[in-house]
């Protein structure tokens, strides 16, 4: 079991370093792709995935994908329209309206707790993981994009770490019996360290970062390796209400895509914006 999990670890690994160097369209479709498998995961999970309704979030997710591809055209188009904030807002009123039609005219074939199962759904997990795209295609975002990776499975792994080592005090006994604050602890001084270290290294390419930048965006990427917990925490927290192990096999000893990306899916984004607002 662990040879097959570090196995797939490495070939995930080596997949991931080769789509984030060479990152545009590449990336986008990888990363539109990974969402469409983690959204039919979390359909499955919830038995909603042979549901008409569950096109509606499918149909978003690829409109939402093939709408940042276009970049500039769309951005234009919004000025155009007058539309403030982009087409992303209208995307996702059009996607509710869509999934209300499903409600109202199939009654009673879906109950309301459905319809907001599939509203969460895309964004969950398409628009929360579009994120990884966005840092990347920011300014010097070639080396600023692999901070979504050191909060998110850095902070897991010293987590670990620090928990095998000091762990005394549960955080979640229920959800997580084995996670404990001294990890917690653990994980989020690995995540500072990791994002200092790897920036000082890499300060060549980051020459627009000042030492003081470097030090707050690295503090500031603690809060992203506490966040990441509560993302991974989350994910356990569906598996335990649907009454599931893993939300799939596709990865070898990992799980699915949703028991990879768990932490990932709700880290990006925070990186993203403490990127925007720092640098």
């Amino acid at each position: 079991m662990f040879r097959t999990r570090l196995l797939s670890g490495i070939v995930l690994v080596a997949i991931q370093l080769l789509v984030l160097i060479v990152g545009g369209p590449l990336l986008l479709i990888v990363t539109g792709l990974i969402s469409m498998i983690g959204l039919f995961e979390y359909y499955r999970a919830l038995g909603l995935n042979k549901l008409p309704a569950a096109s509606v979030g499918y149909a978003f997710t690829v409109i939402y994908y093939l709408y940042i591809l276009s970049g500039d055209n769309c951005k234009q188009l919004s000025r155009i329209s007058g539309l403030k904030g982009g087409l992303f807002p209208l995307l996702t009123v059009i996607m509710l309206i869509a999934l209300l039609f499903f409600y109202v005219l199939s009654y009673p074939k879906y109950t309301i707790e459905q319809i907001a199962e599939l509203f969460f759904g895309p964004v969950y997990v398409s628009v929360m993981l579009s994120f990884i795209y966005q840092t990347r295609i920011y300014t010097h975002g070639k080396y600023l994009v692999w901070l979504i990776f050191l909060a998110s499975w850095g902070c897991d792994t010293c987590a670990y770490c620090a928990g095998r080592l000091f762990g005394k005090h549960h955080m979640s006994p229920v959800l997580s019996p084995k996670k404990t604050v001294e990890g917690a602890v653990g994980g989020i001084a690995g995540v500072f360290l990791l994002n200092l270290i790897y920036m000082l290294v890499f300060r060549d390419h980051l020459s627009h970062l000042t030492t003081e930048d470097i030090v707050i965006l690295s503090l500031c990427s603690c809060l992203a390796g506490l966040i990441s917990m509560i993302g991974d925490l989350a994910a356990s927290a569906i598996k335990r209400n649907v009454e599931i192990k893993d939300f799939g096999r596709l990865i070898p000893g990992h799980g699915g895509i949703l028991d990879r990306f768990d932490s990932v899916i709700i880290t990006a984004p925070v990186i993203y914006y403490l990127i925007t607002l720092i640098v």
